[in-house]
């Protein structure tokens, strides 16, 4: 068993996974809930879910690493950054032969270390994700209402890996257990299954959680964090009436949520149009995204927003203005992400990292109702969009124009984050219309990530490689 124990640290999801979630766990207030000679992959789970106190701590740790480590990052690595260069978003300045320029020049190969990272670090959280599930179904001390909000927090965050995992790479495991001999032999899953699990975990999720804000700050997943991710998987699966149903919670909870009408505070830690938000890890931290896209002269060290992309937007909107910062320097002037404008640390933190907000609602709204035919249903949800970033209504009229209508505001309300625009130019189909216009490197099968190859090399069932990459 040491042997083979020793084979699984070598590489692969379970060495990541083994390793993040000690490191996690060490790295939090949770740091003494794992004792010396615990065996290796065995979360001491008497003692991490003994009280609710614990038990909270060690699913926050859940949060810290969708924060840190995994997709939902703002920093570099993260869909912000990466899918902004993959797309048509953010163009590259950065030292030559560097793992993130392949991401820009769609020359990914299977060996490349950020595709590994991002399959490695989403799998370890996934497992911690599990960990969690099963001492809180084991635990003897918790309270059903404890059980219920923790279990259907880690249920909502398994999912929303999972998703990112099954956009960026299509077929992929649908992890469950803390098996590490199981994990080991996992076989990929049709897209189709994986969105049913991911379904799955989301009605459970929403079952045991509640409408209220259990931390008072909008960190924590609740029903209408649920909902909104809900509304975003039934739009991918073209489900309209599903997704509009969803969004039509939070739309109608008007005592809750409301569009910030001073773009400049949509970012902020209070925004009301917040769904759900990420905390920095200390207070007086500000947010990755403004320390990823920031910079205060040029030329840029490592990206800047695209001149296509600036000159795109209409004169008069507000978005551009409250947005985006220009940024003179030699020879000649930059423009920045400026969603987040807080690049250095303060008294206390202001902004807080956006996993969910109210104006996506808004225009998954409008695209369901335009698919459905309730066409002046759809402008009217474009409207309040672009009136608030003080535009006139859509002069859109047929259900293509007006669905085009939506693509745009998507692209202007929603930039450089999470990588809304990758993934909307590849559920939609316009990815090889657009990208093969400013990607000469472009192929129509850049619409999935290699599987990493030496998860491919340790286990056999992953297997076959996606197309392009073999």
């Amino acid at each position: 068993m040491k042997k083979l124990k020793n084979m699984y640290r070598k590489a692969g999801i379970i060495l990541t996974i083994i390793s993040i979630i000690f490191s996690s766990i060490l790295s939090t207030s949770c740091d003494n809930f794992v004792e010396p000679g615990e065996p290796v992959g065995k979360v001491p789970q008497t003692k991490v879910f003994e009280d609710e106190a614990t038990a909270t701590a060690a699913v926050m740790t859940l949060y810290g690493s969708l924060r840190d480590n995994v997709m939902l990052t703002g920093g570099f690595y993260g869909m912000n950054v990466l899918m902004g260069f993959y797309a048509d978003e953010l163009d590259y300045y950065g030292p030559s032969g560097q793992s993130i320029e392949a991401f820009y020049n769609h020359q990914i190969v299977a060996s490349e270390s950020l595709v590994k990272s991002l399959w490695n670090e989403a799998y370890s959280l996934i497992y911690m994700c599990n960990s969690a599930i099963e001492g809180i179904e084991e635990s003897p001390n918790l309270s059903s209402s404890i059980k219920d909000q923790l279990k259907g927090e880690a249920q909502f965050i398994r999912a929303i890996t999972h998703f990112y995992l099954v956009n960026l790479f299509g077929d992929i495991p649908y992890i469950t257990t803390t098996d590490y001999l199981t994990n080991m032999k996992v076989s990929r899953m049709a897209t189709d299954l994986v969105y049913e699990k991911i379904l799955s975990d989301l009605n459970e999720s929403k079952s045991l959680l509640t409408n209220e804000y259990v931390s008072g700050e909008r960190i924590r997943a609740n029903k209408y964090a649920v909902s909104a991710l809900l509304s975003r998987v039934y739009l991918y699966l073209q489900r309209w009436q599903d997704a509009e149903t969803e969004c039509s919670i939070l739309l109608s909870a008007t005592s809750v949520f409301a569009l910030e009408s001073n773009l400049s505070e949509e970012f902020l830690k209070e925004s009301t149009s917040a769904v759900l938000q990420l905390k920095p890890k200390s207070e007086g931290e500000n947010t990755q995204e403004a320390s990823s896209f920031l910079f205060t002269s040029g030329p840029p060290l490592n990206l800047a927003l695209r001149p296509e992309f600036i000159e795109a937007f209409d004169p008069l909107d507000m978005r551009k203005q409250n947005w985006i910062t220009e940024i003179p320097g030699q020879g000649g002037i930059w423009f920045a992400p400026y969603k987040y404008k807080l690049r250095e640390n303060s008294g206390t933190s202001l902004e807080y990292s956006i996993v969910l907000r109210l104006a996506e609602q808004y225009l998954i709204r409008a695209e369901a109702r335009a698919h459905t035919g309730d066409l002046p249903g759809a402008k009217a949800d474009i409207n309040v969009v672009r009136n608030r970033a003080g535009l006139s209504d859509t002069p859109a009229s047929t259900q293509a124009e007006i669905l085009q209508a939506i693509l745009n505001e998507r692209r202007f309300e929603l930039f450089t984050e999470q990588g809304h625009r990758w993934f909307d130019l590849k559920r939609t189909g316009k990815a090889g219309e657009v990208l093969s216009a400013v990607k000469p490197n472009w192929e129509a099968t850049d619409v999935l990530l290699p599987i990493p190859e030496a998860e491919l090399l340790l286990n056999p069932k992953l297997l076959p490689q996606n197309p392009g990459y073999n």
